[in-house]
């Protein structure tokens, strides 16, 4: 087994698994991208590593330099990863959190040491980056990586997800992934793209004003700044909207193959499905963005599936 020197080493080069049992066309393959093997527990490790290690080229942040405080906005995972990496590269990070988000993601910003600021739980994700955005305006000494509009989320992923589907399956033809920040779609979509043309990129939305962990809705008026500069509109071939009790429902499916993933894996494998359905054959890798493990208070599995919807109509589960 390979030796590191730092935990952030173990960042990307994340495993797929078969999950072909699940999918509703025998001539149709489904492969999950395990990006809860990430250190941080979740795809976007790859994002805050990519970002803080942007801003350290460009000057904006510097090794050794004390005093230096970080703020963005998260709903929990792009916190958590960045948390870690301004934990060990010695930065103080300040998190702009909806304040109904799960109790796991608040406990992991704290034992990493990020301060939390809370926004409304009213306004969801959007709130917290309208609150990010007007506080790194009133302190201009904050380092604001924001992720939206930080061409370094992307990028992370036409360099690392992308080349590492192409490797381990390059007869993909449909890749899904969950529309957040849009950043694992644009990268990893754009390589495949590029590799081959035929590939079709399916990004999983919620319905609009709907909460689907980890997911937003186009229409709920905010378009990240990186899905337009960095061409979202040509990448994506189709938009399928998942609502959060098939995220549910599929997330418990994932477990009747071994798989304990986090409820955006639940949506994408949904989206997968959908995908599976409408094609005779093919070959579809789905995006599992973090596991399951910090979800378990919101009874996900194991509590009436409609007391888990309803619940997911004010407790953001990412």
């Amino acid at each position: 087994m390979a030796k590191v020197g730092s935990v952030l080493d173990l960042i990307g080069d994340t495993p797929m698994v078969e999950v072909s049992q699940l999918s509703p066309n025998p001539e149709v393959r489904i492969l999950l991208k395990l990006e809860g093997q990430n250190p941080g527990g979740s795809v976007k490790d790859r994002v805050a590593l990519a970002m803080v290690e942007d801003a350290e080229a460009t000057g904006k942040l510097v090794r050794g330099k004390p005093d230096q405080e970080l703020i963005e906005p998260s709903s929990g995972n792009t916190g958590i990863g960045l948390a870690l990496v301004c934990r060990l590269r010695g930065y103080h990070l300040r998190v702009v959190l909806p304040e109904n988000v799960s109790p796991e993601r608040r406990q992991l910003l704290e034992l990493w040491g990020a301060q939390i600021i809370d926004s409304p739980a009213s306004e969801g994700s959007n709130g917290a980056v309208k609150l990010a955005r007007e506080l790194a305006r009133e302190n201009p000494d904050y380092v604001f990586l924001y992720q939206y509009a930080n061409l370094a989320n992307p990028m992370a992923h036409y360099r690392g997800t992308g080349p590492e589907i192409w490797r381990d399956c390059p007869e993909v033809t449909h890749f899904v992934a969950g529309l957040g920040t849009s950043g694992t779609l644009l990268g990893a979509g754009r390589y495949l793209k590029e590799r081959n043309p035929g590939v079709q990129i399916w990004a999983i939305e919620p319905p609009a004003g709907e909460m689907v962990d980890g997911l937003r809705s186009l229409e709920d008026g905010y378009i990240p700044p990186i899905f337009l500069e960095f061409g979202g509109a040509e990448i994506l071939d189709r938009k399928t909207i998942i609502k959060p009790r098939e995220s549910i429902e599929w997330t418990r499916r994932l477990t009747e193959v071994g798989i304990f993933a986090g409820i955006s894996s639940g949506a994408a494998m949904a989206g997968a499905a959908r995908v599976a359905e409408s094609i005779d054959s093919g070959v579809v890798v789905v995006v599992s963005p973090d596991g399951g493990w910090k979800y378990l208070s919101t009874g996900a599995w194991t509590e009436d599936l409609d007391v888990v919807v309803e619940r997911a109509r004010h407790l953001i589960y990412f």
